[in-house]
Order: structure tokens, then sequence, then C-alpha cells
């Protein structure tokens, strides 16, 4: 199944691919195994593939270049910049500022075309906004590379409505890339309203909550990779939020479907201009992510499942503190 991503937008799958975890983001991957699931992706039409050039210093791109190889009119290559990596506290490599500037950008892209071994991107988007950068200068650099046909898209990721607006002044803006489910409903308000006013399609990254309204944990020990930073599955927290993923186990099992599908259906429910990008490295979790899109969720099951789970019931925030500076920017 096919979306329009964005009112002048490419046709691409309504359920795409999160590869960032192929790159030890959740734990370790075995490499084999993840490039068999993103050719299994391509194979069930699931052509959205979304990375970054930070993803592991690069090393998600050249794992999608070898999947790819031979099969790139097959895929749709999202790729999102700006994230910048410094050494932590404890002298590892991770997370660091954020860079908008156009030399930046303009010397960052083909780096990824050489890792990817493409000659164009599909979608490029700006990771973060950097607020040392007018958010219209970011973006002329990126509409600078449409007109030079080294991308053909232009995207934002986790931008505040004045951000979007700004950066829609400069050039067609296709994709606003942001979480979204039914844990992470803060762009109802304002976000969603704006990008539909101004005909930006919207890519919902960790529709699953990074695994948890899947199912897979029973205890927060059950978690031994960076998820542990993350407040939703810290302490009270994480129980209080296990309840609610045992109400959607029962409404899934009452709908005949897991309870990822189930969220992954309410998603795609949300409206024909939103696609989703669940995260797989192994082709079993990325086949029943797929088969998400058969389930039919009617007016009756949506109300059923607002009722149990309205926007804000989620405990804890999405990100550590110093991560959440970062967003609505």
């Amino acid at each position: 199944m096919n979306r329009e991503l964005g009112t002048n937008g490419p046709s691409v799958s309504a359920i795409g691919l999160g590869c960032m975890g192929m790159s030890g983001a959740y734990g370790q991957s075995d490499e084999k195994e993840a490039i068999s699931t993103i050719e299994r992706a391509l194979e069930l039409g699931n052509n959205f593939l979304d990375t970054a050039d930070y993803y592991a210093v690069g090393h998600n791109e050249e794992l999608i270049s070898k999947a790819i190889n031979g099969k790139r009119n097959k895929a749709f290559l999202s790729v999102k910049t700006g994230q910048l990596y410094a050494p932590g506290p404890n002298g590892a490599m991770g997370p660091g500022p954020i860079s908008g500037h156009p030399d930046y950008l303009r010397n960052a892209v083909f780096y990824s075309l050489r890792r990817l071994k493409t000659d164009y991107i599909d979608l490029y988007t700006q990771a973060r906004v950097d607020p040392a950068v007018p958010i219209e200068e970011t973006i002329g650099a990126l509409s600078d590379l449409v007109q030079k046909g080294i991308i053909r898209y232009v995207g934002l990721s986790e931008a505040s409505v004045d951000s979007i607006r700004k950066a829609a002044t400069v050039c067609s803006i296709t994709a606003l890339q942001i979480e979204y489910s039914l844990w992470s409903r803060d762009i109802e308000a304002q976000i969603l309203p704006t990008i539909r006013q101004l005909g930006i399609g919207l890519v919902a990254y960790a529709p699953l909550s990074r695994g948890f309204l899947s199912g897979e944990f029973k205890k927060p020990e059950d978690i031994k990779d960076s998820r542990v930073n993350m407040p939703r599955y810290q302490g009270d927290n994480f129980f209080k939020n296990l309840e609610l993923v045992e109400t959607i186990k029962t409404l899934a099992t009452a709908k005949g479907c897991t309870p990822a599908q189930l969220a992954l259906a309410w998603v795609l429910a949300q409206g024909d201009d939103i696609i989703t990008i669940p995260g797989s490295k192994r082709i079993n979790h990325l086949e029943e992510n797929s088969a998400a899109e058969n389930v039919i969720l009617t007016q009756e099951d949506l109300q059923s499942i607002e009722a149990i789970m309205p926007a804000g019931i989620v405990s804890g925030t999405r990100y550590p503190e110093r991560f959440m500076n970062a967003l609505n920017r």
C-alpha cells in the first residue's frame, strides 16, 4: 500500500523501514540478517528506507548500500543529517551539537552519496533545527541541492510550527519526520494541523515507542541497551506503562492482530497523509509490521482505543532531559 508523501511529493510505502537499529542502536545486530531484512522489505514493496549519516557514523548507510546493490530503483532513500558526534562523559562517542550550516550540509551529502553508492538521495532531512543558524539558510542550502539534482525532496525533523512555516517560505517541504504513536501525541495540537495546511506529509518514527508497544518487555531488566536511559522505561514509569501495554494486548487479541500491528494501524488511521517507519532488524518483525496495513480499524475501534488510551496518558518523557531540549525548535 502506497501513499502520497505531501501534496506535491512522491508515492511511497505507507509502512517503511527504520534502519537505525541495524547499526547497534538497540543492542547487537547481525549484518547478514539486517541486509536480508532490507531486501525482504523491498520485496514486500516497503520501499521507504530511513537512515541517517550519523547512525554509527555512516555504518548504517554502508549497510543499506549493500542491500540495495542492483535494486536502487526499488528503494526510496530517506537520509537525515546535521547531528554531530562528540566524546561523552566516559570518553565514548555520542550525540553532540546540531549543525544546520549550509557548508556543512553541502559537504555531508557527498559523504552520504559515497557510502550509499548512489548519485542522488530521495529525501534529505535536517535532523534537528540548529538554533545558531536561521532555518531559512539551512533550507536554502537543501533547496540548492534539489536544483542540482543531488537530492529530490527536502524534509524537516522535530521542528516547531514557527520553523516549519519559515522553512516553507524558502522551498517546498515534502515531509516532517517526528515521533508519533499512541504514546507520543503532542503534535496533534499544533504541528499536525500546520503541516496539513502547508501540504507537508508526516513520517511517523518510533510508532511502537521503541518496542514497548509491541509487548516485548516484561520488566526493566529486559532492557539492555540505550533505552535504559529513556524515562518511559525507568522505575515506576515502566510499570505504569506496562499496564497500558496489557490493555493494548487485549484490544489486539479481540481484533485478531498483534499489539504491534494494532499500534501501527492506529497511526495509519490518523490520516492518509501519514506514513510510518517502524524499526526492524529481523525479517520476522518486518513481516509482522508490514501486515499491519491489512488491519482495518473501524470508528468504533478508534473510539475504544481513545477511551482507554487518550493523549498524554503515558508516564515519562520520550527522551532524557538533555535531548528534549533539541525538540520543537
